[in-house]
C-alpha cells in the first residue's frame, strides 16, 4: 500500500500543527495528518489533535534511558502509521542519525529564522543582539547535522528599531504558519524532492535559501 498523509511530531504548544490542521479542513492540504506523537504529555498541542479527531500519542522521552532507546521507539511508533511524510512542528529534540536516515528526504522541519543564519534556539533574541535587518522562518528538509538539512522555502520581513523577541517571534509565527502548509502541499504532491542534498521544486534546483517570500509574497 503506498503511504499516504503525515505524521506530525510535537513538543508544545502546537501552532504550527494548527495550521496544518487548518490547511487539511480546508483542503488546501491535500491528505491528512495520520497521527500527531509528543514527547511531552502536557503538549497543548495534543488536544488540537483530539479536538480535530486525530490519533494524538504521547511517547515520553523521560521513560527511556538513552536517545538512541527512545529515537528506535519514535521510528517504530512512526511506521505503524506508514506516512508519505514526517513533519516537525516544534519538536525540540534532537534526533539521532540512525532514526533520521530511515525518514530522510520525506522529513521536513520549520525553524524561525532564515537558515543558514541563527540555527538551535533563542533566534529572534539572538535576531536583535546581532543587529539583523531580515529575519524570517524556514521550512527545510531533515538531515543528520542540526538545523542542516536543504531549505525548502523562506519567508523573511524586515526587523524595525520597536521590535522585541516577542513581537518578533510574533511577526515570524505569521509567515511560519503561511510557508509551512505550502511546503507540505508540495511534498504530498510529488512537487519537490531532496537530491544530493539540494531541494529540487518542479524539478528544478533551488538555491541555497530554497523558494522565497519577502513579506509574505513571492
Amino acid at each position: 500500500m503506498t503511504p499516504q498523509g503525515m505524521v506530525v511530531l510535537i513538543s508544545g504548544g502546537g501552532t504550527n500543527l494548527q495550521a496544518i490542521i487548518d490547511g487539511v479542513e480546508s483542503g488546501a492540504i491535500s491528505q491528512p495528518i495520520a497521527a500527531v506523537i509528543s514527547n511531552k504529555a502536557d503538549a497543548k498541542g495534543l488536544a488540537r489533535a483530539s479536538r480535530a479527531g486525530i490519533p494524538a500519542v504521547i511517547l515520553d522521552h523521560t521513560a527511556f534511558g538513552d536517545r538512541a532507546h527512545y529515537d528506535a521507539a519514535l521510528a517504530e511508533l512512526i511506521h505503524r502509521f506508514d506516512p508519505k511524510l514526517v513533519v516537525l512542528a516544534g519538536f525540540m529534540r534532537i534526533l539521532s542519525a540512525d532514526f533520521v536516515a530511515q525518514f530522510e528526504g520525506r522529513m521536513i522541519n520549520i525553524h524561525p529564522a532564515l537558515l543558514p543564519e541563527f540555527k538551535g534556539l533563542h533566534t529572534h533574541e539572538r535576531a536583535i543582539a546581532e543587529g539583523a535587518t531580515r529575519h524570517g522562518a524556514t521550512v527545510h528538509f531533515v538531515t543528520a547535522a542540526l538545523d542542516d538539512g536543504p531549505n525548502i522555502i523562506q519567508a523573511a520581513l524586515s526587523v524595525t528599531s520597536s521590535d522585541t523577541p516577542d513581537t518578533l517571534a510574533t511577526r515570524v509565527l505569521a509567515l511560519e504558519h503561511q510557508i509551512f502548509p505550502m511546503a507540505i502541499e508540495w511534498f504530498l504532491q510529488n512537487n519537490i524532492c531532496m537530491k544530493d542534498n539540494r531541494c529540487y521544486l518542479n524539478g528544478l534546483c533551488l538555491d541555497a535559501n530554497g523558494y522565497h517570500l519577502e513579506n509574505g509574497t513571492p
